[in-house]
């Protein structure tokens, strides 16, 4: 009886339909109850309906993935529910908490996927086969969200239509189950585009002219089917899917990580003691494949974005979102201008963590000093500016006689799911647990080009044992094939995402290295745990995921991704059983130890919210 709750929620919340005022609006005034899913148009209401349901599980999803992660802090304004999720004292009560608002999202798809009719045509093409897709893929990404942050939790995949369906005796599955249980009908859909409706008006901000109208894409609020196929496979430890479904999405959809552009000298208030006298930028802002870090996050034409959640500009408009304020930006206000200082909030409820930022500033800063520029000579300097990331990430505000950071990450009101930085990283995370960790620091350092690959011997390593495992090169041309006949010319850009914040990491001039690197990570295993790792190629995965995990902080903070991250990595390290069964916990333990968890983090159990 104490989760009927959920299912009575999701039973009389079905969002096929949307209001009037919704910017999801479909224009229909058909009703939801067995509607006879027999015209080509229902698809699009369906489908916007579904994504209204994704809406409503913003906040949390994002709140549950980042308080309980190692990058933020709370501080005297911050609300108790906020609070306790920060100190894993969140028990049902929590507004954190409503497994039933994934669940209206998975009920919706099972409705749709039910009773949609996939043979209707358009000439040849199967026209609803998108729309059904999407359905698939967004019921599988809900499930993943639920098993991490609950464990094990309800399934069904048929729809829930009436009390006597909601009292069924339901089995129950983890990650492990759900993934077995959906990706063989995701995998036959494999390659399918995304729908696409066009563009879409999410309003004018409540103080704004038309200048400041949001615009969304409709393809990108849409999940794509081979990025929850790669999901689900890294969550369950199989790592060669997950690499193979990842790979498939970039090679489908032409997916490059472009170079984005954060010039220090746009802070040079804040680090002019600090520039370099003989710097230069390695930046050229007319070429189309750079594009400025901040304006992934801008409220209209968002960049490096895959999918996202898009939140209304206001109530008139459909669902809106606390994010901002959380993060001490007023969205809704009246003001005009999203840069008035009147915007900013001194009551803001999270902070920076002092990890975030001691992690950003222990970074070097790679640079070409001006006078090698031209000479054929290539030289690589640091400078200690540390990532650039952080002053995109924070703005300094002065008001009310007090000078703070604001996180402007939400001041949109959009929530990233995927973004071209989040698949490469995914992507690099399952590679390196292939064993192939030169492969996977390739997407963080130059990234996999078809210039790098043929410029110098990056992807020709030497193995210390001949033999033992396949080279990088072939492994890049055969297993991920970047680099085979087909694929070559697609990749002929495609940066590193370390460079993004910290400048030059590229060729074999840099000082940024793999071996510097992972040995570097090595000292810190031998100081923080006492071991003593032998150098072998586990030993160097191990440190490789340490650094993609801190690559994953410095780029996708506060995006909602970083509790998950850390728990599936902490799994990835107690299966290896390369330090122990429990090594991964104890990492994790670590980790968060300056939060002061209320439960051991050393039992898993406790990494989960208890499910009403």
């Amino acid at each position: 009886m104490r989760r009927l709750s959920i299912f009575i929620f999701s039973l009389f919340n079905i969002l096929i339909f949307t209001g009037c005022e919704d910017f999801f609006e479909t224009e229909s005034d058909r009703q939801i109850f067995d509607p006879a899913l027999n015209e080509k148009v229902d698809s699009m209401f369906y489908t916007l309906g579904i994504m209204k349901g994704l809406q409503q599980v913003a906040d949390q999803y994002v709140m549950t993935g980042e308080m309980r992660g190692d990058l933020v802090a709370t501080n005297i304004y911050t609300e108790t529910d906020l609070r306790e999720l920060a100190d894993f004292s969140a028990g049902t009560s929590n507004k954190f908490n409503e497994a039933y608002l994934y669940y209206n999202v998975i009920n919706n798809c099972n409705y749709y996927i039910a009773h949609r009719d996939t043979m209707l045509l358009t000439g040849s093409r199967k026209v609803a086969i998108p729309e059904y897709v999407e359905a698939l893929a967004v019921r599988a990404w809900t499930y993943m969200q639920l098993a991490k942050t609950y464990g094990e939790v309800p399934f069904y995949t048929d729809p829930l239509v009436s009390i006597e369906d909601a009292n069924r005796n339901l089995p129950t599955k983890d990650l492990q189950g759900i993934c077995d249980a959906l990706a063989p009908e995701l995998m036959k859909y494999s390659g399918t585009t995304v729908p696409s409706y066009g563009s879409i008006s999410a309003g004018v901000l409540n103080g704004g002219s038309t200048s400041e109208e949001k615009i969304v894409e409709s393809a990108k609020i849409m999940l794509p089917v081979d990025a929850v196929l790669g999901d689900l496979f890294l969550e369950t430890h199989d790592y060669e899917k997950a690499a193979q479904y990842y790979f498939n999405y970039i090679k489908t959809t032409g997916l490059v990580a472009h170079q984005a552009i954060i010039n220090p000298r746009n802070y040079s208030t804040l680090l002019y003691e600090k520039l370099p006298n003989d710097m230069s930028v390695y930046t050229n802002d007319d070429d189309p494949r750079y594009f400025s870090w901040s304006s992934i996050f801008n409220i209209s034409g968002p960049q490096d974005i895959v999918s996202y959640i898009p939140l209304a500009s206001n109530k008139l408009r459909g669902v809106t979102t606390e994010l901002p304020r959380y993060f001490g930006f007023d969205f809704y206000s009246t003001t005009s201008g999203t840069s008035s200082s009147e915007r900013y909030l001194v009551e803001r409820q999270i902070d920076a963590s002092s990890a975030y930022t001691n992690l950003n500033k222990k970074q070097d800063w790679y640079y070409v000093p001006s006078s090698s520029v031209g000479t054929g000579t290539t030289i690589v300097k640091t400078a200690d500016l540390g990532d650039m990331r952080r002053f995109a990430t924070f703005k300094q505000v002065t008001r009310e006689d007090s000078t703070f950071n604001v996180m402007t990450k939400f001041i949109s009101a959009n929530v990233p799911i995927y973004r071209t930085a989040t698949i490469y990283l995914r992507l690099a995370e399952a590679m390196n647990r292939m064993g192939q960790p030169e492969a996977a620091f390739a997407i963080l350092k130059d990234g996999i080009n078809t210039s790098t690959a043929t410029s110098y011997d990056y992807f020709h390593p030497v193995d210390s044992t001949p033999g033992s495992r396949m080279s990088t090169m072939e492994f890049l041309t055969t297993k991920v094939p970047f680099f085979s006949k087909e694929n070559s010319s697609l990749f002929e850009y495609n940066w590193g995402i370390h460079a993004r914040g910290t400048n030059y990491t590229m060729g074999a001039f840099s000082p940024y290295q793999l071996d510097t690197l992972v040995a570097m990570k090595m000292d810190d295993l031998k100081t923080l745990y006492g071991i003593t790792p032998t150098g072998t190629l586990n030993d160097t995965i191990n440190a490789l995921e340490d650094i993609i995990c801190d690559e994953m902080a410095l780029e996708l903070a506060f995006e909602g991704n970083r509790f998950g991250d850390l728990t599936r990595l902490a799994r990835h390290k107690n299966r290896s059983g390369l330090y122990g069964a429990d090594f991964g916990s104890l990492w994790l333990s670590r980790k968060l130890a300056y939060k002061n968890p209320s439960k051991s983090l050393l039992d898993e159990k406790n990494w989960y919210l208890p499910l009403k």
